[in-house]
């Protein structure tokens, strides 16, 4: 097998751990991108990085450790991608439309190119959170057997990156729009969340129930920088004709 690695691959696609709580988690995971060249790790709130278990597991990725970038968020680790893969086991209401590795590798192919992605992996005990789920526009699962289906976190790492190596590497990546960042989405979405919950579309006790929802709608429209623009003005203008705002409609 040729170890050469496509440059739109190796640095178009970032890994992010979610406050990971083992060093040698964090190790094992350095040495798992560098085999199949994978350079950009991000750590939101993770334990200690350069923690001698952590170089021992890492091996001949030591430069990653050192190398990694730490976020205080996941929101700050994933702002400047565009395309984000929340890694979960658990299905549900907002968990829904799960891909596989591979399937992640077909999507990533068709919008690759002038796109940056981040694949989310959670906490070892615990996963991510739905909040954080609802952060990322596509959700994806390593399927396992029925019996027991909970992965080291350093080997589902592992998994997607070997399938995202062999899915990617010499791929062609066809021509396609640039998205909008994580960041420019979620500032839109900040201010319609304010402005619903303003005009009393939203129950303030759980605005997140109705949000999540439109999350999703607006993560299947693939919007660019300009149609997130125009909505974000959209937004700012109803937030302004609501100030002489009397109370909810009565229906």
């Amino acid at each position: 097998m040729s170890n050469d690695v496509s440059r739109s691959f190796a640095d178009s696609i970032a890994i992010v751990l979610v406050e990971p709580q083992s060093p040698g988690n964090i190790g094992m995971v350095c040495r798992a991108m560098k085999n199949f060249g994978l350079k950009d790790l991000r750590l939101v709130n993770p334990c200690q990085v350069l923690h001698p278990e952590a170089q021992k597991f890492a091996v001949s990725a030591k430069e990653l450790l050192g190398s990694a970038r730490i976020f205080g968020s996941l929101r700050e680790a994933i702002a400047d991608t565009e395309l984000t893969i929340a890694t979960t086991r658990r299905h549900g209401k907002y968990r829904q439309e799960i891909l596989t590795p591979d399937s992640v590798a077909e999507q990533l192919k068709t919008h690759l190119a002038g796109n940056r992605a981040a694949i989310v992996f959670g906490r070892e005990d615990s996963g991510l959170t739905t909040e954080e789920v609802a952060l990322c526009r596509w959700h994806a699962t390593i399927p396992t057997g029925d019996e027991y289906g909970s992965l080291n976190l350093a080997q589902a790492v592992l998994i997607f990156c070997y399938e995202l190596f062999t899915g990617l590497t010499g791929a062609e990546f066809p021509d396609t729009r640039a998205l909008a960042s994580t960041a420019e989405s979620e500032t839109m979405l900040d201010e319609l969340e304010a402005v619903l919950l303003k005009i009393g579309f939203l129950n303030p006790q759980n605005p997140a129930h109705i949000m999540r929802s439109l999350r999703r709608i607006f993560a299947r429209a693939e919007m660019d920088s300009r149609e997130v623009s125009i909505l974000h003005g959209m937004v700012t203008q109803i937030d302004w004709a609501a100030d002489q705002f009397e109370g909810k409609k009565k229906l």
